[in-house]
């Protein structure tokens, strides 16, 4: 994490504060648990709440750690510095440090997981609306980088929030897999402590309890968590290589608002660079980074070993808040978009009529020609267009063997724009419900 990166309320999540609030939380409701079995007196655990508006010092805790080497230890001595030591003597009663560590993880995990949800929403909204904006703005649609068929910048748009609809679909499934907590004691027996405990810290913090622990929750839940970050990532990648396409200088359909003041090069003044969209390029594999080790962090030793924890304090904060930052930024790049209808129209334009070869195409074989005799006809023309600068109507039209099969007027009817944008209206209500 790097402030350049980094948003005020997803970083808040993984500060320490934060962190050492929720883990004084845990403890303070297992200890209420705890006093209504009968196991600890009722007192004791009042007296723990004591330190409800504390501001915990992090660096007594990491001075204590210095000698201790153990950090939830450091935290507990704090804690008892806080409320008193005999008070404080049945905190962690039956307790492991995973109970604490895993619980809060998975608590961050889940705020992450909401504020990347409000994200997406943000950028659906966006999308939504550039495509009711443009619905009907034909471009040239492309395969392989090449002029392919008409297509509309609507359905560009429209495709993209699609795709992030999922996404937020996934990640709502991800944070429901992940929105786990164990309270389980050493191995996850329960031997030390009642299950009821950890029913208890669950409800009172959001989470479900994890059915079967071991020390540790299942790595599993958070290898899915960040496949789906990943996943998202690769779909603000998507986006983003789309827009950069857009912008080149020989392509001009869009570009990212350039604001009053704003330069694009130190060199050339005249730029100006999509450097939104290459910075989300590079922010996705950034986030995309934390999937392979969250991956590998699924095989731990028997019921616990600790090779998992040193990758998650840094997966955890880094893909969470480059994801937020990248939401956002997208957010404001599909906001602003400028968006050059008639460039569109010229480009399309540009290789003269040869975008609606397979409409040709299709018409000769509806005429009787065979579809191998079509074909040869009509790329023998449009290789007239490309080799030469032909029109490609003009070609067909004087082509005798073409015009054999059609009439000039059945020519002429397989250049119209509006047959590529007829189902426009179907593919929107598909996508959002609504035409």
């Amino acid at each position: 994490m790097i402030p350049r990166y980094s948003r005020p309320e997803m970083v808040q999540i993984w500060e320490p504060a934060t962190k050492f609030r929720i883990w004084f939380e845990i403890e303070a409701h297992a200890c209420d648990a705890q006093a209504a079995l009968g196991v600890i007196p009722k007192a004791n655990a009042e007296a723990v709440w004591k330190a409800r508006d504390v501001e915990f010092d992090t660096a007594r805790i990491d001075e204590i750690e210095a000698v201790t080497k153990h950090d939830v230890i450091a935290f507990l001595t704090h804690l008892a510095e806080i409320v008193g030591q005999d008070e404080a003597r049945f905190v962690h009663q039956g307790m492991t440090s995973s109970d604490v560590l895993d619980t809060c993880f998975n608590i961050q995990l889940t705020r992450a997981a909401d504020l990347l949800l409000a994200d997406l929403d943000g950028l659906l909204d966006a999308l939504k609306r550039r495509a009711s904006e443009h619905k009907d703005t034909v471009r040239i649609g492309r395969s392989h980088g090449i002029h392919a068929e008409p297509t509309t910048m609507g359905l560009t748009f429209a495709r993209f929030y699609a795709e992030m609809k999922r996404g937020r679909e996934r990640l709502e499934n991800a944070r429901k897999e992940i929105a786990t907590g164990a309270i389980s004691g050493a191995v996850g027996t329960f031997a030390n402590i009642d299950p009821a405990v950890e029913a208890h810290v669950c409800d009172k913090l959001g989470l479900t309890p994890e059915p079967i622990s071991t020390q540790v929750i299942p790595r599993d839940r958070h290898a899915m968590f960040f496949a789906t970050l990943g996943v998202i990532a690769s779909s603000v990648e998507n986006i983003a290589i789309e827009i950069r396409h857009m912008q080149r200088t020989e392509v001009l359909e869009a570009e990212e608002f350039f604001a009053k003041g704003q330069k694009g090069s130190s060199a050339m003044p005249h730029k100006r660079n999509p450097v939104l969209t290459e910075n989300l390029t590079g922010l996705a594999r950034l986030v995309r980074s934390a999937v392979t080790p969250a991956m590998e962090n699924v095989a731990l030793w028997h019921e616990r070993d600790i090779s998992h924890s040193s990758v998650e304090r840094m997966i955890g904060p880094d893909a969470t808040v480059t994801l937020d930052f990248a939401l956002a930024r997208l957010t404001g790049v599909i906001d602003k978009l400028v968006v050059y209808p008639d460039t569109m129209l010229a480009n399309m334009n540009r290789f003269r009529g040869l975008i609606h070869s397979q409409r040709v195409l299709l018409a000769l074989t509806q005429a009787g020609v065979s579809r191998e005799d079509a074909y040869r006809l009509v790329q023998r023309n449009a290789m007239k267009v490309w080799e030469e600068g032909k029109d490609f109507r003009e070609e067909l039209l004087a082509d005798d063997e073409v015009r054999a099969a059609l009439s000039a007027e059945e020519i002429d009817d397989k250049f119209d724009l509006a047959y590529h944008t007829k189902h426009v209206d179907t593919i929107f209500a598909r996508v959002f419900g609504t035409t």
